[in-house]
């Protein structure tokens, strides 16, 4: 990957975790392809939802998104899907994130070209998202989201909701998808050890922004049946301001309040060093502490 002069990331979610060989179709396009590195894909069975990590050049990297999403629609059928996220299409969402030499405005062109394409391709209608959304409105993925897949023909029936590529009504099995560029994200869950449903609901509402909670996080409450536990589900948008500890933290402060306990935390795909390294110092109490002390940062900066 170093001789690449453009590095892009790509993080498309896809709405199967359950059955391994059509996850494993899925990621197939991404393997042993010039230009294109699959860093991680991870499965979630209660969540049923496989999130992708890959990177690469622009050209390498759209073909096989675009390669991936074909493969998608032909294995997810989503009148048949059930899970604890919400979704609205096989390929729930793509976004896009500048890694090296891109800037914001060539990751909104790049969504915008796996769009129009994965569009005429496939009869899917598209969504833009994030830095690609063409109008406010549609910034937000959870508005976007609004209704999941079965609500999701009516809804984008609506003049409001005309989607910015494709067709006016939904693909029979596929769903709709949204395509847009952002900035990195971490993946945070925060797991308690009840299976109150209500409570895990009743804290990510604390915690989400557009409840009155942290600035850059996006949260729900979630059943992990399998383990007998709920789950704060998260995505914090800016981990540089909002720390992963200052989230942590407030979940455990809300817990109490039920009589219940934080029993640990994941976190889902890839993570930027320095998210880790910001908690690590808050709870080592470290004074004054920068990245260039890590060693692995100095070696590879």
């Amino acid at each position: 990957m170093s001789s690449m002069k453009q590095i892009v990331e790509c993080v498309p979610n896809f709405s199967e975790g359950r059955d391994l060989k059509k996850i494993e179709k899925i990621v197939a396009p991404f393997r042993a392809k010039d230009g294109v590195k699959l860093l991680d894909y991870q499965n979630d069975q209660d969540h049923n939802r496989a999130v992708v990590t890959v990177v690469g050049a622009p050209e390498p990297l759209k073909e096989a998104i675009v390669e991936a999403m074909g493969v998608a629609i032909d294995v997810i059928d989503m009148r048949q899907h059930q899970g604890q996220h919400p979704r609205m299409g096989a390929i729930d969402v793509i976004p896009f994130i500048p890694v090296k030499n891109v800037t914001p405005q060539e990751a909104v062109a790049i969504s915008k070209d796996v769009a129009s394409q994965a569009a005429d391709k496939f009869s899917l209608p598209v969504f833009l998202y994030e830095k690609s959304a063409a109008t406010p409105a549609r910034q937000n993925l959870a508005t976007i989201r609004q209704g999941q897949f079965e609500g999701m023909a009516e809804k984008i029936r609506l003049a409001e909701w005309k989607p910015d590529c494709g067709p006016a009504q939904i693909h029979p099995s596929a769903g709709v998808t949204a395509i847009g560029a952002r900035m990195p994200l971490v993946a945070y869950n925060v797991n308690l050890d009840t299976n109150n449903f209500e409570i895990a609901d009743r804290i990510a509402k604390q915690v989400r922004h557009i409840s009155g909670g942290l600035r850059y996080c996006k949260g729900i409450g979630i059943e992990l049946k399998d383990r007998g536990i709920v789950q704060v589900s998260m995505n914090m948008t800016d981990y540089s301001k909002t720390a992963l500890y200052r989230t942590f933290e407030l979940i455990k402060i809300e817990a109490r309040r039920y009589g219940v306990n934080v029993v640990g935390s994941e976190i889902i795909g890839l993570v930027p060093m320095e998210a880790l390294i910001d908690t690590a110092a808050f709870y080592l109490g470290l004074e004054d502490f920068s990245m260039e002390q890590v060693l692995e940062y100095r070696i590879y900066e």
